[in-house]
């Protein structure tokens, strides 16, 4: 069989594996070409914020009807809520019967600077009317400016609905306005052609900064969490994807480049502007993708709330905290809080854990030090789920409403080949 080294996820593995090796063999060298990554993640940042703006405005402006805006995000914020608690149940389940952190050497906590991340923690309020309060933009062009996904969303759904009550005098609008779109996803597909750059330089710094004996320290907590990811994903989703007619590990192979570049990256946002592209030729109408995947990208972190309810238990595993029933179930209860407003923050992993803990005093915050070598590592996981439970997500809102065109569906079409 021929390797197609023109074909993108052939170019992406290839970076990675390439990634590994230098980040092995020249650490120093390899802890260097962290940029390529950031100018990589920083080209998609520059566009995120348009396209959500743009695809959200479209989806709810095309709809007409405000009842039904109403419906599909209603049905969608149930979703994630019902999904994501799935999530954080299954993660504590999990790390209560293989117990991860038993026995761990906290000494790792004296020699781990975790200061940034608990400022950043007690800087961000996640009580409950803050949050709310953080989704109002005081500035529409500041919150473009600065990318902040939650406010951009929530005036992006106002205009759409004031585009959509308003009808065909709106319609010029949202022409010119998927003409925009248009040349947006042009850009995305040029940055696109970088992406192995950007893979092999968040590889070769991942491995030239942290090494592979790190993997080592704590590889009880990385397969925990990988396979209780890997759970989630062919249990949880694999059901609510065969309930509603479609094969989870088509799908996955279907959006395959994407999960590869977020594996490079360690960033589901460096694979939403595509995301959402294949979305709509997988079969999902415009709307539902314009309304459902932006949304997801703040509410339906399946992959966050997994990491976050296991990394919590594990710190208090290794400190020998043994949590009642009770209290188990209260920190699922901040867990559903606070992992609602890791999208709006930088390096959301570290700082809503540190957040929680701040709110959980039973278990110490300083023991996130314990992470701070493999975190990195298990980014990767945690950005994967999260991108397939927002896929999955919105092909499930669109077939509920009824919006799924089975013309355009890649599995629909490979049956109807064979049944020629």
């Amino acid at each position: 069989m021929r390797i197609h080294f023109k074909n993108l996820t052939v170019q992406v593995l290839t970076g990675i594996v390439l990634g590994i090796l230098i980040g092995f063999l020249f650490p120093d060298f390899g802890a260097q070409l962290k940029v390529l990554a950031d100018g990589f993640i920083k080209l998609i940042k520059m566009l995120i914020a348009p396209i959500i703006f743009f695809t959200v405005v479209i989806g709810i402006g095309n709809m007409g009807d405000l009842k039904k805006v109403g419906r599909i995000g209603g049905k969608a914020l149930i979703y994630f809520e019902i999904v994501t608690t799935f999530a954080l149940a299954i993660g504590i389940i999990v790390v209560n019967l293989i117990k991860p952190g038993a026995g761990v050497n906290i000494d790792a906590i004296k020699g781990g600077d975790v200061s940034q991340y608990t400022k950043q923690a007690e800087a961000t309020d996640h009580g409950i009317v803050e949050f709310l309060l953080s989704i109002i933009p005081d500035n529409v062009v500041g919150a473009m400016a600065k990318g902040d996904l939650l406010p951009i969303l929530f005036f992006a759904v106002l205009f759409g609905l004031a585009t959509a009550a308003m009808g065909e005098k709106a319609k010029p609008v949202v022409d010119l306005f998927e003409r925009l779109a248009d040349i947006f996803f042009r850009i995305v597909n040029m940055v696109m052609k970088v992406s192995p750059l950007a893979a092999f330089g968040a590889m070769a710094y991942t491995i030239g900064t942290f090494g592979l004996s790190s993997l080592v320290a704590l590889g009880k907590l990385m397969g925990s969490v990988y396979m209780t990811m890997f759970l989630f994903i062919v249990l949880v989703l694999g059901a609510i994807a065969k309930f509603y007619r479609f094969s989870i590990f088509k799908f996955i192979a279907y959006i395959k480049d994407e999960i590869l570049l977020v594996l490079g990256t360690s960033s589901s946002e460096s694979a939403l502007p595509k995301m959402m592209e294949k979305l709509e030729k997988y079969g999902c109408s415009k709307s539902v993708v314009g309304l459902v995947v932006p949304t997801g990208y703040s509410f339906n972190l399946d992959g966050t709330s997994i990491y976050l309810s296991m990394a919590a238990m594990f710190i208090a595993q290794a400190y020998g905290i043994d949590l009642t029933i009770w209290q188990e179930l209260t920190l699922l209860g901040v867990l559903m809080l606070t992992s609602k407003g890791a999208a709006g923050v930088t390096g959301s992993g570290f700082i809503t854990l540190a957040a929680t803990l701040t709110a959980f005093p039973m278990i110490p915050v300083e023991g996130i030090a314990l992470l701070l070598g493999v975190d990195r590592f298990m980014s990767e996981a945690r950005a994967i789920t999260n991108l397939i439970g927002n896929g999955v997500a919105t092909v499930v809102v669109s077939k509920m409403e009824k919006e799924f065109h089975t013309e355009g569906n890649p599995e629909m079409k490979q049956k109807m080949t064979i049944a020629q």
